[in-house]
Parts: C-alpha cells; sequence; structure tokens
C-alpha cells in the first residue's frame, strides 16, 4: 500500500484525512492521482439521478425496489465478486464468459485493484499498523480509505509489482506493464478502465429503459448512490467500531474485532466475523439463520456448471466451533442443575 503522509501509526485528526484526501485526488499535480480521483468521480457522478428520481419521477412505490437493488443486489453483488472471488478466490468459473457476466453483474462503481489488494492486507493485519481501513482508527479513516490508504505503492520493483498484478490478474482486469505502471501508478489503465465503467453503465441505463423507462433508469442508478457511500462504512461497523463487540456463541472468530451483523448478513451474505474466521469460503452463512444471497448465487451457478470448482468450510465450522460451543452449553447447563439439587438436598 502507498503510505499516508501520516503514516500506519498514527491515528490522524480529521483535518489530516482530508488534507490526505485533496492531496491524493490532485491529477493536476500528478496524474498517478488519476485511480483515487476516478474512484470518487464515479460515486459522486451518481448524484444526479439520485436528485432526479427525487425532484422529477419520484413514485412511492419505487422507493422499495430502488431499496432492494442498493442493499439486496448491489451488496449481494460486492460479496460475490469483490470479496469471495476477487480478493479471497474461494471459487472458480468454468468459462471467462461466467466471469465477465458476474464481474458485470450491476451498475460498476469499485474497480477491482482499490478493493482486492487492500482487502488482502487488511486479513493480514486486522486493526493493526498498516490495515489500511483499521477501525481503530475511526469512522472517517474507514469512510476515506480508498483514497487515502487502499491504492497500491507507486514505486515498486518489477518483481514486486508482477506479484501485485497476480492479485487482481484472475478478475479479468488487463494490466499495465511495468513501464505504464511507473506512469499511471496503478495496476489498471485509465483508458481501458473508464472504457469499461462508460460501457457497463451504458448497459444497465439502456436495459432498465427499455424495462421501465427513465422512471426505472434513474430509480436503480440513484439507489446505486447510496450503497456507494454505505460500502464505504460497513467496515467500521463490521469490526464493532474498534471496539470489542463480540458475542458468545455468534462471534466464534477471536483473532480480530470482526463481527457477525444480521443487517449486512440478511441482504448481502456479509457474515462477517464468520468469514475472517474462513476467509476463503464461498459460503459465510454457517449457521441456520444465517441467509447467505452470496452462496446461494455461487451455488446456483455450480449447479449449472458455470463454477467448476468452490469452497464451502461450513463442516469445519460446525465441528471446530458451533458443536464444541453446544457442548459447553451443554455441561454449563448439568452443573447448574447438579448445583441447584445439590443446595436443595
Amino acid at each position: 500500500m502507498e503510505p499516508p503522509s501520516y503514516g500506519w501509526e498514527t491515528k490522524p485528526s480529521a483535518r489530516q484525512l482530508f488534507r490526505e484526501l485533496l492531496t491524493r485526488i490532485n491529477v493536476f499535480a500528478d496524474r498517478k492521482n488519476w485511480l483515487a480521483l476516478t474512484n470518487w468521480v464515479w460515486t459522486l457522478a451518481l448524484i444526479p439521478f439520485l436528485l432526479l428520481f427525487f425532484f422529477k419521477y419520484f413514485t412511492w412505490w419505487m422507493l422499495p425496489l430502488g431499496f432492494l437493488y442498493s442493499m439486496v443486489a448491489m451488496g449481494t453483488y460486492g460479496t460475490i465478486w469483490l470479496h469471495r472471488y476477487g480478493t479471497h478466490r474461494a471459487f472458480v468459473f468454468s468459462h471467462p464468459v461466467w466471469r465477465f457476466i458476474t464481474r458485470n453483474l450491476v451498475i460498476k462503481i469499485v474497480p477491482e485493484e482499490i478493493y482486492i489488494v487492500s482487502h488482502m492486507v487488511h486479513h493480514a493485519k486486522p486493526e493493526q499498523p498498516g490495515d489500511p481501513y483499521n477501525a481503530k482508527a475511526g469512522g472517517l479513516y474507514c469512510f476515506l480509505a480508498d483514497v487515502t490508504s487502499q491504492p497500491i505503492a507507486r514505486d515498486l520493483s518489477p518483481e514486486d509489482y508482477e506479484r501485485v498484478v497476480k492479485l487482481v490478474a484472475h478478475t479479468g482486469v488487463v494490466a499495465n506493464s511495468y513501464e505504464q505502471y511507473q506512469r499511471w501508478g496503478s495496476i489498471a489503465h485509465p483508458l481501458r478502465t473508464t472504457l469499461h465503467f462508460g460501457l457497463n453503465w451504458a448497459f444497465w441505463y439502456g436495459a432498465f429503459y427499455l424495462i421501465g423507462g427513465h422512471l426505472l433508469a434513474v430509480t436503480m442508478f440513484g439507489s446505486a448512490h447510496i450503497w456507494a457511500i454505505g460500502i464505504r462504512t460497513f467496515n467500521f461497523a463490521g469490526h464493532g467500531g474498534g471496539k470489542d463487540k463480540r458475542r458468545d456463541g455468534v462471534d466464534f472468530n477471536r483473532r480480530d474485532l470482526s463481527i457477525n451483523q444480521y443487517w449486512p448478513g440478511f441482504v448481502a451474505g456479509e457474515w462477517h466475523n464468520n468469514h475472517h474466521l474462513y476467509a476463503s469460503s464461498a459460503r459465510a452463512g454457517f449457521l441456520w439463520y444465517q441467509i447467505d444471497l452470496a452462496w446461494y448465487y455461487i451455488k446456483f451457478l455450480s449447479m449449472i456448471g458455470a463454477v467448476s470448482s468452490y469452497q464451502d468450510h461450513r463442516a469445519r465450522f460446525l465441528k471446530q466451533h458451533w458443536e464444541p460451543y453446544l457442548a459447553r452449553k451443554r455441561a454449563d447447563l448439568e452443573r447448574s442443575v447438579d448445583a441447584v439439587e445439590h443446595a436443595e438436598s
């Protein structure tokens, strides 16, 4: 990762964070800032659609549809593509065409490079100096992390650059040569990235328009902005706001502060503590009530032959964590009953 100006050890102030933000999106000072700027440009470009929805096309019956698209469709897509496949390679596509379809399953907002490389570092150093979105550094730190602490370093050696490229190569991202990397400071090329996003947006606006006119298209694109903002807050909440909020019988991973939350779990399959426990698992909903829409999609693709293999660690979870937990609970209950009977006698 490209170290921020205040370093990894310091908890920066809001002023330092915003100064870092403005510095890193300034393409006039350094063209290598293009990806950090672009990531926010696509997010902010969705605001006009949201405004059009509320001030021109607003209808009450479209609110739940936009809500479902934002929270469920885009949330689940993020879990499937960026998280389980992009970062952890929890499953394998049988053909590139299925990868292409999944990659463009919804309106594109987050470049793979921004998410995948930094998320691998996050798993290696959760809540430690060097974690690109360390929850202990505060909510604003996590919210602005895509610009301030997630971009890759700009001074990698040819050997290190090749290793970083391999982290995203399976996603279909066409990587810059080392010479291009030195010019642009990124794995992705700005022209290819812009073209990809532009074609994705054009396809989805056209598809939504053909189905339901500007009303549907504006609703979907406007709701996408809600997800684009909300996803920036997830890791802070998903790690207890930097505090230990883990619960016995719910959060079995004790190596970090990740927690299972009902809302992200139900709408996107993001049972975060389970995920940190078995990061390479294509399924994170291990218990009966833990709905996992991302897993259902992966399993469906497997059933039709679009996914050739996947990792499912549910059986390991049950054997290594859930069954021992139940055994301890039964033992505690038996001891309590014995103590009561002994006291009565």
